[in-house]
């Protein structure tokens, strides 16, 4: 098993190396100023159409709905263990290119959300599709057809062994561990090894619950999503508020820290050492913030594209605000509540950093704080769960032409993924994932920087039409 953690470990490094990291950089930069930086100037208008839906427009979900299992998908384990893992990895600077890596991915998000409604197609089925394979093979052409099946191929791999399985329920089963049994006191034998009793009740649990949901479809789990993900989007900011307000005095030394960190400034780091501290912690941040927000990964569009909404522009515009929602509120309070705790410099690993934060920082029993972020993560992991599922059904839905009986097929194999997520190992998951994700964003950002010309287009015509709507408004008025 160490042997082939080895290996996962090497191929995960190959693929989100510098030039990965580089290219998702600079294709969020490239967006930005085609867009005018219009995740700044249009942040307002974009929370607007959140809430403001299109009415009599032809689609399956509501934009909020679109939103909301889009985010059901994004805040998960990413948003608490991940910044964790990242913060130990590449110190509290990893916190920085996190959120440099979503500014820019504000402006990804808006392209793939744009692209998404301009290219969907509906089905034989009456389902409408969309998604990168499908601006990929609309907006690109017939001959890049090829582009958009390995997109597809990686979105299924990462769906079922990577992002929407297995990490999300090894996140859960062991936060509720660390909280029930912390010293594996009550343990079986499976699979030649212990597992507690703890994980495989909370296992089976999220399995049966995820099966419930899963077989009902989209409106199903939008219907979930809607509910529950701003209520535990609330609880959790509102946690880690109190832990940044109680303990205010130590914004100013997380903040120094958190900069110092990402340009390799920390004490004895100098030269070389300082480029390595550098470049370590934007890898963690860069990696773990796509890990969580999605931006670049092509997944969020397969969601916006059930929207009812006929202009591309603005179901774009609300798609944006998923990664403003995910990384710059929910990330930035996880990763600033953990530097002023300085939890990620304790030696522990994954949930336990993050657990010892909220133990550190808010002012309750540690039992009852332990408590209130199992819960957390439980609610996030399991819409991720919801939520991925529809994404790689979609991604097989392209590969094999709609077919009901593959697709009937596919959910039962997912739910089973589901089912052996917490018996495997916490680094090859996470590796894992980081692998797929990497492989799924590569045929994506090729296909955003191509058509950011017409994301560039549609956006100008977009805002004349809008503002000659709004004279004769005014004219009329």
């Amino acid at each position: 098993m160490e042997k082939f953690n080895e290996l996962i470990r090497d191929i995960d490094g190959y693929v989100w190396g510098l030039p990965l990291i580089l290219l998702i950089i600079a294709c969020g930069l490239i967006l930005t100023v085609r867009v005018g930086l219009l995740q700044v100037r249009k942040l307002g208008l974009a929370i607007k159409y959140m809430f403001k839906d299109e009415e009599g427009e032809s689609g399956e979900v509501s934009s909020f709905q679109a939103l909301c299992t889009a985010l059901s998908a994004t805040v998960g384990t990413g948003n608490i263990v991940g910044v964790a893992t990242a913060l130990c990895a590449g110190g509290a600077g990893a916190l920085f290119w996190m959120e440099v890596a979503a500014f820019l991915g504000m402006a990804t998000k808006y392209a793939e959300g744009l692209l998404a409604i301009k290219f969907r197609r509906k089905d034989k089925h009456g389902s409408m599709l969309g998604g990168p394979f499908y601006y990929i093979e609309s907006g690109l052409g017939e001959k890049w057809k090829w582009l958009g099946k390995l997109f597809a191929l990686f979105g299924l791999l990462a769906g079922l062994m990577g992002i929407g399985t297995i990490t999300q329920i090894n996140g859960i089963t062991s936060a509720a561990n660390n909280f029930f049994d912390p010293q594996n006191a009550h343990t079986v034998s499976i699979f030649g090894a212990d597992y507690t009793y703890t994980t495989i009740i909370a296992g089976l649990i999220i399995t049966v619950l995820a099966a419930l949901i899963i077989i009902g479809g989209i409106k199903r789990i939008a219907t979930v999503s809607e509910i529950v993900v701003p209520a535990m989007i609330l609880i959790y900011v509102g946690s880690c508020l109190i832990i940044i307000f109680t303990n205010i005095t130590e914004i100013p030394a997380a903040v120094v820290q958190i900069v110092k960190g990402a340009f390799g400034l920390r004490p004895m780091a100098g030269g070389a050492a300082g480029f390595a501290v550098m470049k370590m912690a934007m890898r963690s941040g860069v990696a773990r913030g796509i890990f969580s927000n999605e931006a670049g990964l092509g997944s969020a569009p397969i969601a916006a594209a059930a929207a009812r909404t006929k202009e591309p522009v603005r179901q774009g515009l609300v798609t944006m605000t998923g990664t403003f929602i995910d990384t710059m509120l929910v990330c930035t309070m996880t990763g600033l509540s953990i530097v002023m705790a300085g939890s990620h410099e304790k030696g522990l690993e994954g949930v336990a950093v993050t657990t010892d934060a909220f133990k550190v920082g808010l002012p309750f029993p540690e039992k009852v704080s332990a408590f209130m972020l199992m819960c957390c993560l439980a609610v996030f992991a399991f819409t991720t769960i919801l939520g991925w599922n529809y994404y790689s059904e979609r991604c097989l839905s392209y590969l094999t032409g709609s077919h009901k009986k593959i697709t009937s097929v596919y959910k039962w194999v997912y739910i089973g993924f589901v089912f052996i997520g917490p018996y495997l190992t916490v680094e090859a998951v996470w590796n894992l994932a980081d692998i797929f994700n990497g492989l799924m964003a590569l045929p994506n950002i090729v296909a955003l920087v191509c058509l950011s010309g017409t994301v560039a287009s549609e956006t100008k015509d977009y805002f004349r039409r809008l503002k000659g709507e709004e004279t004769q408004q005014e004219k009329a008025g």
